[in-house]
């Protein structure tokens, strides 16, 4: 079956064209030799060349047909039609195997007997263009059709450094139709999206078994501490620090579970909200963390004031989190500002700090899950490295988007861009 669809396929439109002008030339042959014969020879010789020529188009005449040229003619004439008709469904056929093989996201590339390319799809065709990782992926198809040749199949997996980075999963194989060899078919599968998930599910289960064994293993360790510790001052210590681990497992499993919903709500009930009412609730927030720090949030809402479409939830998780990284790379007693406005038909909020800033080397990174830019300050302010991987889901969940600027030892500016609520005519 699947050499019959492939070999309909290799057929162009100058063959169909062809295989109609044949039938034609055909029968009209088959007539200027009946006229000719009929003048040249007997009857009976022209009836047996007549029918000789339809039994050469796939079908004798019924039994019973009467003698004589005119039945065979006319028989001639209706095996011509049947044979036109089969080869106009024919290239309806291809027409439409070819526009359905060209929507294939993978590319098929098929050989005859010979080894000669008869077919390739639209995608095979970009695939196999002229730049240099295309040339690699060409000469990749070549050799594992020489393979398939010798071992009746053969796979690779091409990795292609780009730009853009890709991975092209390639295999080949024979058809035949069990008696003998009538061709090979290659295709091309880009996998480079499915690798780059597969990356990022496996660096996710090693990023949280890493950020939950160091806390469990201090927890571990400070309770065996406390079992045998009699000083009461000590005792009072080793209970603190459990707390503060205990603190930061919840906020790790808290995080985590807040960025699975949000990455699960792609599409969030909406509600009109009032911009200046989120800014307050994410500073009610993180007032608790600021003010043990010393740090001065200077709020200014925007006047007059907007509204925009979304989840209350999301958008106060959001601003939280930025507000939260702010402070917590700030330096003692300093300012972080918190502004909202529009501008364009959009809701810009900033967050901007004076703190120790974010190297230019981390910026592409620091939305990253559990990535931080200081390990050992982070630790320390008890971060969990997923705030501003929250925030970035939740502006793209929203049709938004995050901009950040910052200056290593100078502070940081991020910027939650959303769309504004239409204002009523």
């Amino acid at each position: 079956m699947l050499l019959a669809m492939f070999g309909t396929s290799g057929l162009s439109q100058s063959t169909v064209e062809a295989g109609f002008a044949a039938l034609g030339a055909f029968a009209i042959v088959a007539v200027v030799v009946a006229t000719i014969l009929g003048r040249r020879s007997g009857r009976h010789s022209l009836e047996q060349r007549l029918s000789a020529l339809a039994s050469r188009l796939g079908t004798d005449a019924p039994t019973g047909t009467p003698e004589g040229v005119e039945p065979a003619l006319h028989h001639l004439e209706l095996v011509t039609d049947r044979a036109a008709e089969a080869v106009a469904e024919s290239s309806a056929d291809t027409i439409r195997l070819r526009h359905a093989l060209d929507t294939l996201p993978q590319g098929v590339i098929v050989c005859d007997e010979n080894g000669e390319v008869v077919f390739r799809n639209a995608r095979a065709v970009e695939l196999m263009g002229g730049r240099h990782g295309d040339a690699l992926a060409a000469q990749t198809v070549v050799d594992l059709l020489g393979e398939a040749w010798e071992q009746g199949s053969a796979s690779r997996t091409l990795d292609l450094y780009g730009p853009p980075r890709r991975t092209l999963a390639v295999s080949t194989q024979l058809i035949d139709d069990g008696r003998r060899t009538l061709g090979a078919i290659a295709v091309i599968d880009d996998v480079s999206e499915r690798r780059r998930l597969e990356e990022i599910r496996r660096d996710f289960v090693a990023n949280v078994s890493h950020e939950l064994k160091t806390p469990m293993g201090a927890l571990g360790l400070l309770a065996e501490t406390l079992v045998s510790e009699t000083d009461t001052a000590v005792v009072r210590r080793l209970a603190n620090r459990i707390h503060i681990e205990a603190f930061r497992v919840n906020r790790i499993i808290d995080d985590l579970l807040d960025l699975s919903r949000i990455e699960a709500e792609k599409a969030p009930p909406r509600e009109p909200v009032l911009v200046s009412l989120l800014m307050a609730q994410a500073v009610e927030r993180v007032r608790a963390s600021a003010e043990h720090r010393g740090v001065k949030i200077m709020m200014e809402e925007p006047e007059p004031p907007v509204s925009l479409l979304g989840d209350r939830r999301q958008l106060v998780s959001a601003l939280y989190n930025l507000l939260e990284n702010a402070v917590k790379f700030s330096y003692d007693s300093g300012t972080v500002r918190f502004e909202g406005r529009r501008a364009n038909g959009e809701v810009m909020i900033e967050v901007s700090d004076h703190g120790i800033g974010i190297p230019a080397r981390d910026l592409e990174r620091i939305f990253e899950r559990f990535y931080r830019v200081d390990q050992g300050r982070s630790h320390l302010t008890g971060g969990t490295g997923l705030g501003l991987s929250i925030a970035r889901h939740v502006a793209t969940n929203h049709h938004g988007r995050i901009e950040v600027d910052s200056r290593e030892g100078e502070g940081s500016t991020f910027r939650l861009i959303l769309p504004a609520q239409q204002e009523a005519d």
